[in-house]
């Protein structure tokens, strides 16, 4: 049988009587927007990160969108400001700057985790910078206390891209609770994914909630009332409830991502593959293992042949795409070289030790 990058199948089979459980009663209820289960999603969620709020949206884009919007409603920021950004990311993180009329300036990451740097943070600041957004790539937290302490000396707002990093801890606290507010994405490969797209926005910031739990509902508090030209961008019943069942085992099936990981780093002996470093244990969740390599192509094409199936997480650098050709001269070298190195090996919760076995095999015959 295939080892498959992410078995989403098994994953939510595990949980597929309370999913019909909990469908049943959706639709006898006969509410199925803004209703009780995205409430108490909403509750758990921020009691899960120790935030005081949670609020959902349609997926992790408009959450980083619906952030930097509500920003500029309460005079922090203006069209035209600037938003620090990794050079590698997925393209999402520096979109939601372009959509919310923000002007993003990526910064290089460190070679070896991937994370953005915060000493090229600090050569990037100007009088028109207003935030510092940090990724949490592949499920491991940024240096936040450094990039805080950055952030606080400019009057900066930091804001997470959680999108990856469900659960993780980073000196007693939990991704989405390490700045001013956090974008979470819940698409179905996420570490807690719906079923379809989902997202949410933690914060501990009173007048911030008011003003997303607005602007994600047409710019309204009360129907057919608006105070803001707001967008519909809602986690509909359904979604929230999936997600409650599966927040019930996010820390179990982190602890199994943890375990493959470690198997992974202990096992794998082959001077081709560069293995990633893991700044401390809690503080990465494993929503990928990415390895580099300098023959990436015959890498992958070789572990397709063993029946091993990778993703390359991400094969074009965003000031490459042709949606910035703006940035065309731009030139990132540590960004440029991952992108072209970077695999990312199979793990999931799902995973058996005989499958875990059969990668490390292949990857130290490779």
């Amino acid at each position: 049988m295939p080892i498959l990058f992410l078995d989403l199948k098994t994953i939510n089979l595990r949980h597929k009587a309370e999913y019909q459980q909990t469908f049943d009663e959706i639709l006898e209820s006969g509410w199925f927007i803004l209703g009780e289960k995205l409430k108490a999603f909403e509750k758990e969620f921020a009691d899960y990160c120790g935030t005081k709020h949670c609020i959902g949206v349609a997926n992790g884009l408009d959450a980083l969108i619906l952030i930097l919007e509500a920003y500029k409603l309460l005079g922090f920021m203006t069209e035209g400001d600037e938003v620090i950004v990794p050079s590698h990311t997925y393209i999402a993180s520096i979109l939601a700057v372009s959509k919310a009329g923000l002007i993003p300036v990526p910064v290089e990451s460190f070679e070896d985790t991937a994370l953005i740097n915060p000493d090229e943070i600090r050569k990037k600041i100007t009088s028109k910078t207003k935030a510092i957004l940090p990724v949490h790539l592949y499920g491991q937290i940024c240096e936040m206390d450094a990039i805080n302490k950055i952030a606080q000396k400019h009057g900066l707002k930091v804001i997470e891209d959680s999108a990856q990093s469900h659960g993780a801890m980073y000196k007693g606290k939990r991704s989405g609770n390490l700045g001013d507010a956090s974008g979470f994405s819940f698409y179905p490969g996420k570490n807690l994914g719906a079923l379809g797209d989902g997202g949410a926005i933690t914060t501990n910031n009173d007048q911030l909630a008011e003003a997303l739990k607005a602007l994600r509902n047409y710019g309204s508090h009360i129907k057919y009332q608006n105070l803001y030209k707001g967008i519909n961008s809602r986690l509909d019943e359904f979604q929230a409830a999936f997600l409650s069942v599966k927040l019930k085992c996010l820390d179990s099936d982190n602890a199994r991502r943890r375990t493959i990981a470690g198997m992974y780093l202990n096992r794998i002996n082959n001077s081709a593959i560069i293995l990633p470093r893991v700044m401390n244990d809690e503080g990465h969740v494993w929503h990928c293992f990415t390895v580099r390599t300098g023959d990436r192509k015959r890498f992958q094409d070789y572990l397709t042949s063993c029946d091993i199936q990778t993703v390359i997480h991400y094969p074009v650098p965003p000031h490459k795409q042709p949606a910035y050709k703006e940035w065309a001269s731009l030139s990132f070298p540590i960004a440029e070289r991952i992108h072209e190195q970077i695999i990312s090996l199979p793990i999931s919760p799902v995973m058996s030790d005989e499958e875990v076995e059969k990668v490390i095999a292949a990857v130290n015959a490779f």
